[in-house]
């Protein structure tokens, strides 16, 4: 079956099947023209995939469990270790929370350098803290694409105002000027598309997911 048909059954995007076969997660065979030809085991393994990624176990796991090198019990298990830190750390979090709270501050009485210090001596002893770097890479990816896509509109659309001006100080046929202005308007669509396709991979690309392991 063709990789559209496999996006219907499994419900995993075409970028996203294609990223896993990188990973060599999925080995798909080809037919005689050269195209993907995807088996009903292929689907298996893509539902297999889905299910393993939703229960969060790293891509590097699954690879190794898919080499024999690692079992399913144990992914589970680690898994399941990797839980429970996760909530301990959680309590911990929100119990330094609630001493904030407790202590009925404001912005004029917090006292942020205690508060740090305090954090710091958490963090030795094991509780992780958020990590903005982390936390706000796809921000910064959002605003890199934004103000990439935005110069560009910016000079399509000088272009299409100088042809304009142009035109008005020097009349030239009007299916030409058409044409000169279709150009860039063109172009202005096909980058405003990219630009959202882009954004749309940076909140939820599987590949960005992978970087954390």
């Amino acid at each position: 079956m063709k990789i559209k048909q496999v996006e219907e059954l499994v419900g995993i995007t075409k970028k996203n099947i294609r990223f896993y076969e990188d990973q060599g997660l999925l080995e798909v065979k080809r037919a005689e023209n050269g195209y993907r030809e995807y088996s009903l085991n292929d689907v298996k393994r893509l539902q297999e995939i889905r299910l393993l990624r939703k229960l969060a176990i790293p891509i590097e796991d699954m690879r190794h469990m898919y080499a024999g090198q690692k079992s399913l019990r144990s992914c589970l298990e680690y898994q399941v270790e990797e839980m429970e830190r996760q909530k301990k750390n959680l309590v911990q979090v929100q119990a330094f929370c609630e001493e904030l709270l407790n202590a009925d501050l404001s912005l004029e009485t917090l006292d942020a350098t205690q508060c740090l210090e305090q954090m710091e001596r958490l963090e030795k002893e094991g509780t992780n803290f958020m990590d903005v770097r982390k936390t706000d890479v796809h921000k910064k990816k959002i605003i890199g694409a934004a103000l990439g896509g935005g110069i560009m509109l910016q000079l399509l659309a000088a272009m299409i105002g100088i042809t304009i001006w142009g035109s008005m100080e020097d009349p030239v046929p009007i299916g030409f000027m058409l044409f000169m202005i279709g150009i860039p308007a063109a172009v202005i669509i096909g980058v405003i598309a990219a630009l959202i396709g882009r954004v749309k991979e940076i909140k939820g690309g599987e590949e960005d997911e992978a970087s954390k392991y």
